[in-house]
């Protein structure tokens, strides 16, 4: 069994951090495979899977549509690649965004996920916080979720199965091998949602 290639878009933000998440996720399920940073649309082709991070979505998604990176990730999505967007990444994989203080927000988005994402949901970086979230339907009963600048999601499509809600907001969604999370997995050391990742990716190897 050939080994995975999980790459993480590493344009801006929490790329160390899902680098060594996925890694560790990888070690612990005995899964063989690489890790990479993806900086260029060529290194999009070889990829089994990709994560998203968090960090700044109209920054990620502009300098992704500048070098070609978001086509060529649109071509490896509809093609059944896995990939896992965080924060800044769900906001990247929607069809339609607005800002909870300026409303609609004009910025390149790959329009996959049929979810409408309402940004900074939460408040602010000072707004900053921690919960506890279930996401039982991937069995995943517990988990801490790390809340920086979060979005939300405030219209889903048939086809996306909500996975987790904090006060009635959607903060986890998934969509086919798709997967949109409003906090931050990579900040935490629980590794469930990057194992559960890096299975879907294996399963589709």
């Amino acid at each position: 069994m050939k080994g995975v290639n999980i790459g993480i878009l590493a344009v801006q933000g929490d790329v160390a951090e899902n680098i060594s998440a996925t890694r560790m996720a990888m070690d612990d399920l005995g899964i063989e495979g690489v890790v990479t940073e993806v900086k260029n649309p060529e290194q999009i082709s070889d990829l089994d899977g990709l994560i998203i991070p968090g960090g700044e979505s109209i920054v990620i998604g502009t300098l992704s549509l500048v070098n070609g990176s978001l086509k060529k990730i649109k071509e490896k999505i509809a093609s059944g690649m896995p990939v896992l967007g965080t924060c800044a990444g769900m906001i990247l994989l929607s069809k339609k965004v607005k800002d909870r203080v300026v409303g609609e927000t004009e910025q390149p988005l790959l329009d996959y996920l049929d979810i409408k994402i309402e940004r900074n949901t939460f408040g602010r970086q000072k707004n900053s916080f921690e919960a506890d979230i279930s996401l039982e339907k991937i069995g995943i009963p517990s988990f801490r979720g790390v809340f920086i600048r979060a979005p939300s999601v405030v219209d889903a499509g048939k086809n996306v199965e909500i996975l987790s809600k904090i006060d009635e907001k959607i903060v986890a969604v998934k969509q086919g091998n798709i997967i949109g999370t409003s906090f931050h997995p990579e900040l935490t050391e629980d590794l469930s949602i990057h194992k559960y990742f890096v299975n879907l990716v294996q399963k589709k190897n």
